[in-house]
Formats: structure tokens, C-alpha cells, sequence
């Protein structure tokens, strides 16, 4: 199906559901879709209180063309298959927006469903650039890409001047796509990548990656992946004596690996995006989450407020709540938002993201890496 017929069978399915439901309801249900439960929950716990905060603060000031914002929050578990459970599941609901989806291999499948139904999406963690190459118009992004974050990483490892550097990755779209990225960078810059090599998503022993990594002599190692793994391998590369210095993406960020990892995370290097939490102009909402006994801290906490607060601007600069509508005024506009001024190119991706290197600690908290 073209997008004009996809429109037009959208608002004429949007028509009938209207009228069968004789108008009872004034408010716009927005999805939150992400990981509740399993084992990356802890990045879902970011995404949700993002996303919780900017509809309570839009509704409390008055919400969106006279209408409240409503959640339908949905649990996918970070996996492909529960992704398209719930995606479902928010188009039985008739819900016309979602924030979401987390993981990149759970948003691609997810947001086949809503372009077809003409559901608007914008998720604020998934990274990896094959999401938005496929011409789609309902679906954006409030993160940079891997094609960005990737470089940042590579060329960092490359002016450390490692000798042989360790690329390994969860064999995931998200950790293969990024570790990749970073191969392809320092082979770029003359950089030896003695090893590509993918793990299972997971497992719990890694004492033959970890033995393959020091017969190789390895002195720096790239993880593509999420931090459960990365924890699990620090450790066990730390107690069989490997000197590498490791470090990974945002996936990895989480003070849940120094409960994994130990003393091991110390000195853990992490791109993440900048600490929007630390802006001058973002103090009052800061303080908003800390009222709430919140940490407004985390990588996606922030994006995920933004997604919310853009369907609300996109919905009011389009004068309309048809999707299709919103889709074009993000396009068309430029809006300022807690993590900056936020521009879309034609296929969705933020014209432009910061991604920074910091410095991991043994106590989960992080500085900039020098």
C-alpha cells in the first residue's frame, strides 16, 4: 500500500471507529511501549518515567487542544516477538501514538505495525539506523544513531593508540549494528581489530571469549551489546587477570552493571548522550523528578519526555490529531526541548545528536573521560 492509500484507509478506518464509538471519548491515548520486566527493565524504568512526567505536566497545564493525554503503558520485554504482541494490542486500543519502543530489534518489528495502521511513533532509545532507511513517515527518533555514536567511540579507542583492539557484540541488531560501526572507524584510522566476535544474549559463562581475548594479546575491548553481558565479562576478565580496557555504548550505562561487575566496571568507558540533567535551563523539570523521588539522570529518561512533549507540540502546530497531520508539522518545525533544539530530517533521524565519552566508576556515577 502507497502512503496516500495508506492515509486515506487510515482516517477513513479512524472515520468509522469515531462514530462507532459515538464520540465517547475526548481524550489522545499515547503508548508507552517498552521493557517492564526482564533483563534490561531497568532502561523501561527510564523511558516510562520520562514519558509519565510530560503527560502529567502537559495535562496540568491544560493538556492538548482541550483534550488530556492518557497513557497505555504496554511491557514488550526488549523481545521482537512480545514487540508485535503489544503493538497489536495498542491498535485494538485505538491508540494513535506511541512512545517507544526501547531496543532496536523490538522497534523495527513494532513499527511495521504502525505505519500500516497510521500510528505515529517516536521512540527515544532505539539506535539503530535501519529503522528509519525503510522511507517510513510515522516514525521518529529522540537519540542519535548508531552511524553517530559508533564513529564517536572508534575514534576515541583511536587516539588512545591501542596496539590490538577487541570488538565483540551480542549478535543483536542494536550491538551488532554498533559494533560494527566502530569496527569500520578504526579500521579507518589504521586501527588492528584483532577480533570480531559475537556472543549469545543471555549466557552467564564467557571464560572463552574471555581466554580468546588474552591469548590475542588484546588491550582494549569494544562491547556492543547491553550491560547484564558486559557486567558478566568484566568480571571474569578482571578475576582471570586481563589488563584491557573496555568500553561500550549507552546500552551498557546503567548502574545495575556495577552490582554484575564489581569493582570490575571502574574505569568502564561508556558513550552516552550529554547529562541533560545538568543544563541550566532543565533545573526546574529536574527538580519536578526529584520531587517525585525520581532520578532524572538516565540516558533515556530525558528523550522519552521530549518524545511526549513533540507529539503534544506536533499535534498543536498541525492543528489536528490525525497522524499523518503531526508527522508533517515535526518535519516542517523546529522545536526546543530538554535536550535541545530538536530538527527531523525527511526520514525521521534528529539532524543532529551528541553522543560523549565518560568514564565509568565503581559507584555508578560517571565523568567526562579525558
Amino acid at each position: 500500500m502507497n502512503i496516500s492509500a495508506k492515509k486515506l484507509a487510515t482516517a477513513v478506518s479512524a472515520s468509522v471507529a469515531l462514530m462507532a464509538a459515538g464520540h465517547a471519548s475526548a481524550d489522545i491515548k499515547i503508548g508507552i511501549a517498552g521493557p517492564m520486566t526482564g533483563p534490561v527493565a531497568q532502561y523501561g524504568d527510564m523511558q516510562f518515567s520520562g514519558a509519565r512526567m510530560a503527560i502529567e505536566r502537559i495535562n496540568a497545564a491544560g493538556g492538548v487542544m482541550g483534550e488530556d493525554l492518557v497513557a497505555v503503558e504496554v511491557d514488550d520485554v526488549c523481545d521482537p516477538k512480545q514487540a508485535v504482541t503489544v503493538a497489536n494490542r495498542l491498535v485494538n486500543e485505538g491508540v494513535q501514538y506511541v512512545i517507544g519502543h526501547l531496543c532496536s530489534s523490538s522497534t523495527q518489528p513494532a513499527s511495521d505495525i504502525y505505519e500500516d495502521e497510521g500510528i505515529l511513533m517516536i521512540t527515544p532509545a532505539s539506535t539503530s539506523p535501519e529503522i528509519t532507511e525503510r522511507g517510513y513517515e510515522l516514525v521518529f527518533r529522540t537519540i542519535g544513531l548508531d552511524s553517530m555514536q559508533g564513529p564517536v567511540a572508534g575514534n576515541y579507542i583511536a587516539s588512545q593508540k591501542p596496539e590490538r583492539v577487541a570488538v565483540v557484540h551480542d549478535k543483536q541488531q542494536y550491538g551488532e549494528g554498533i559494533a560494527t560501526a566502530v569496527r569500520d572507524t578504526l579500521k579507518d584510522a589504521g586501527i588492528e581489530v584483532a577480533m570480531f566476535e559475537g556472543i549469545t544474549a543471555g549466557d552467564k559463562d564467557f571464560s572463552s571469549l574471555v581466554t580468546k581475548i588474552k591469548q590475542a594479546n588484546v588491550d582494549f575491548v569494544y562491547y556492543g551489546g547491553y550491560h547484564p553481558e558486559l557486567g558478566l565479562i568484566l568480571r571474569q576478565a578482571r578475576q582471570t587477570d586481563v589488563k584491557a580496557k573496555f568500553m561500550g555504548p549507552e546500552g551498557v550505562g546503567n548502574k545495575d552493571i556495577n552490582t554484575i561487575a564489581g569493582e570490575a566496571a571502574e574505569g568502564l568507558l561508556v558513550t552516552l548522550p550529554p547529562s541533560f540533567d545538568e543544563k541550566a535551563e532543565n533545573q526546574e523539570l529536574v527538580k519536578a523528578f526529584k520531587d517525585k523521588g525520581e532520578d532524572p539522570s538516565g540516558p533515556f529518561v530525558l528523550p522519552s519526555y521530549t518524545a511526549v512533549q513533540l507529539v503534544a507540540e506536533g499535534i498543536k502546530q498541525a492543528d489536528s490529531k490525525d497522524p499523518f497531520d503531526v508527522a508533517a508539522a515535526l518535519r516542517a518545525n523546529s522545536f526546543e526541548t530538554p535536550i535541545g533544539t530538536v530538527q527531523y530530517d525527511k526520514a525521521g533521524d534528529l539532524k543532529s545528536f551528541e553522543f560523549v565519552v565518560y568514564e565509568w566508576h565503581s559507584d555508578g556515577s560517571k565523568t567526562p573521560a579525558q
